[in-house]
């Protein structure tokens, strides 16, 4: 594996991804931007390679729907640099992509019709599940990586459909996969801005100042120290980059703005489960 460490990020064509982009390559970690707009991919490499030296970064066009894209995402990727040590699964649909509105005036029951719901079953949670399996294989074996998962709110899982549940979902199987990784030196982890973030992402339709929108570059400090050697040995938390004071160390800030992935604090039924003891059980990360 190549001293230098490597991050491939989906979705990092704009907004959120090129801003974890830019802070994670600052660290000194090459980068693979990946998007389905290979051109704004393109364009973010270019910035990247610009500021930091040739070879710094490069862009290629995928569709993380397409399994086959995901696996040539990480091949393309350990092709260029030699290896791929740290994936951002940023990449995502919201629900402006189809009623401008949507974000506050929330989409129905009828609305929501079975295509509607596959097509963003297969982005904004398959997606992410073809990233990882395609790239935490070579993670497991030279025995370091990181995984970032961006998801959501817990309000916006509770509100809006269908992007609140297939983000929950997401968040839940990111808890699975880091107990199952846990000890293999690649942690997962889940990072989220915090609330509304100011990119096209959401709609001007939507109803949202933007000046009261949180900026996508508060997600890149938090981004660039999971990114880092020193968050070793931290998997299985949720960070807000919203709660993330730059004015602090690292480790404390991350204390600041931290917390276990998927509230395991609501599951307070598991002494109905056989063989547990009251408090603990399945979903309390014991």
């Amino acid at each position: 594996m190549s001293e230098q460490k490597v991050a491939l990020i989906t979705g990092g064509g704009g907004g959120i991804g090129a801003a974890m982009a830019r802070a994670v390559a600052a660290r000194g970690v090459r980068i693979a931007v990946t998007d389905i707009d290979g051109a704004a991919a393109g364009r973010v490499a270019a910035e990247i390679n610009e500021r930091h030296g040739a070879g710094s970064a490069v862009a290629f066009p995928h569709d993380v729907s397409v399994e086959a894209d995901c696996t040539r995402a990480v091949a393309e990727t350990i092709a260029a640099f030699g290896s791929l040590d740290i994936l951002f699964n940023n990449a995502g649909i919201s629900v402006s992509t189809f009623r401008p509105d949507a974000e506050t005036n929330l989409p129905s029951i009828a609305e929501v019709t079975p295509e509607l719901m596959t097509r963003f079953f297969s982005i904004n949670y398959m997606g992410a599940v073809h990233m990882i399996r395609a790239a935490v294989p070579a993670m497991v074996e030279s025995g370091w990586g990181r995984v970032v998962n961006n998801t959501t709110s817990f309000i916006t899982m509770l509100r809006v459909l269908p992007y609140g549940p297939l983000k929950a979902a997401l968040e839940a199987s990111s808890a699975v996969w880091a107990q199952e990784l846990d000890g293999t030196g690649v942690t997962v982890n889940v990072l989220v801005p915090g609330g509304p973030t100011d990119t096209a992402f959401i709609s001007d339709g939507a109803g949202i100042p933007r000046a009261k929108m949180l900026k996508p570059e508060v997600m890149g400090p938090p981004a660039a120290w999971l990114a880092s050697p020193e968050s070793d040995g931290i998997t299985g938390k949720r960070y807000i980059a919203g709660f993330w004071d730059t004015a602090l160390p690292e480790l404390d800030a991350a204390k600041e703005a931290g917390a276990p992935i998927g509230w395991p604090d609501l599951a307070t039924a598991t002494r109905l489960w056989p063989g547990q003891e009251p408090g603990k059980g399945p979903g309390m990360g014991l």
